[in-house]
């Protein structure tokens, strides 16, 4: 059955052009974009609707989002009236017996992060290629499903398609690294390679003034090899905010625009390492989300590989005492350590562990000592924000979309090749803010 309207111009007509079943609709991105090409009220009738909607994919949108009907129709603002519930009238427009209004459906698709078009499909539409899951190792159960990393990743890919149109518009090449080694390369070999091509100087990394200014020369040198690297860790609202223990990074493995995507909502001093880690991701050709687990031997390479970049092993000599130190020492020399060197404890930790140096029970002792001091220092910079204001919001999100991804962006507006619309949905802003976010001087530094 053809669910969409069949008059020339309209946007059945258009999507069939574009291979409608070939992309992924259920990616909330393109909500903007397909909805601003045309008025629903304008092109069909109430009565079109109401056959055309398709209730099945109600219950999938809201299952996909990890809701039950009860948390659902909470969140939808529905009430409990005298002859049935709110879940009894979420569960009615489920079994096809209610249409929803226009009003309700806009108001699931911001909940379900999804598109308003996905509604109207015979069937839900097959998932983009979203790459591995390289959190868990074979055999193991997979990570408990989190719908809101689920709908990250669908946007993600989502702003990373339009992305690869505009540089295919230009013809730029493909990045000549991505796909370019493997796994059976040793991991300090592929380290000295990464290194090579990106012009990385681990003594200019380590004399910035801060971790924060060290990440930044990192960055700019991963996004002038031909790689976009965003900070994202939620949906845009802090209401999402999605744990370090759900995902670090997430990789995109492909040679016309290869993307890194590190949890802004890690500690600042592990964006450099999980960099890199994606960085690794991109040379092997593996597109995929990685967490906390080194249990498969991919992400185990991966982290040998950003290992050997940031901290050498041969530096590793020194701290060779460390096996039979008691705790409170074992802390403080590894937070000197790591401060001199603009990395992260918990780096130094698990290279120890690696090399033998010390036990795993030690290792859990200070992992859980760290997690438990990002967890109090999250606390205090979140009061201190309250009481005293944050960065500006646009500075915020000049960080989080990197110089590579904004100059993009710039630069086709310029050239006619994007509107302003469509410039929103790849910044993740509204289109009025687009030009404020472009246009402000001295972006570079972050």
């Amino acid at each position: 059955m053809n669910w969409f309207a069949c008059r020339p111009g309209s946007i059945g007509t258009a999507l069939r052009l574009r291979k409608l079943d070939t992309i992924d609709l259920s990616c909330a991105c393109f909500l903007p974009r397909l909805e601003n090409a045309v008025s629903f009220s304008a092109e069909m009738s109430q009565d079109q609707k109401a056959m055309m909607l398709n209730p099945h994919i109600l219950t999938w949108s809201r299952e996909t989002a990890g809701l039950s009907v009860d948390d659902a129709a909470h969140a939808l603002g529905f009430k409990d009236a005298h002859y049935r519930t709110a879940a009894e009238r979420l569960q009615a427009m489920e079994d096809g017996k209610e249409e929803p209004s226009r009003s309700v459906l806009l108001k699931m698709a911001q909940t379900y992060h999804r598109s308003l078009l996905v509604f109207y499909l015979s069937e839900p539409p097959r998932a983009g290629d979203r790459g591995q899951d390289f959190r868990r190792a074979p055999g193991q159960k997979p990570p408990a499903y989190d719908p809101t990393l689920d709908a990250l990743i669908r946007d993600i890919r989502g702003r990373q398609i339009v992305i690869r149109d505009l540089l295919e518009q230009a013809d730029p090449g493909k990045v000549d690294y991505v796909a370019s080694a493997s796994i059976d390369v040793p991991h300090a070999e592929l380290a000295h390679r990464i290194n090579d091509r990106l012009g990385f100087s681990l003594t200019e990394f380590r004399k910035k003034a801060d971790e924060g200014a060290a990440f930044a020369y990192l960055r700019e040198k991963v996004e002038a090899s031909g790689a976009f690297v965003l900070l994202l860790g939620n949906l845009g609202s802090h209401h999402t905010n999605i744990g370090s223990d759900v995902f670090r990074g997430y990789a995109i493995a492909d040679p016309v625009a290869p993307f890194i995507v590190v949890n802004d909502q890690d500690a600042h001093v592990a964006w450099a390492f999980t960099v890199l880690h994606e960085m690794t991701h991109l040379w092997l050709g593996e597109t995929g989300v990685s967490g906390d687990s080194a249990d498969t031997n991919i992400e185990s390479y991966c982290n040998s590989v950003a290992g050997e970049i940031l901290l050498p092993e041969t530096e590793m000599n020194e701290l060779r005492l460390m096996s039979r130190a008691p705790l409170q020492e074992t802390i403080r020399t590894i937070s000197e350590f790591a401060r001199d060197r603009k990395i992260s404890r918990a780096m130094v930790a698990y290279k120890l562990l690696r090399l033998n140096i010390i036990s795993r029970a030690r290792w859990q002792e200070l992992v859980k000592h760290y997690e438990d001091e990002w967890i109090a220092s999250r606390a205090k910079q979140a009061c201190k924000d309250k009481n005293h204001g944050g960065p500006s919001y646009y500075v915020v999100k000049r960080h989080r979309l990197g110089h590579a991804l904004l100059d993009l962006v710039k630069n086709s507006l310029a050239d006619g090749f994007l509107t302003h619309t469509k410039a929103g949905q790849i910044l993740g802003v509204k289109p009025r803010n687009v030009d404020p976010l472009i246009s402000a001087a001295g972006m570079r530094g972050g």
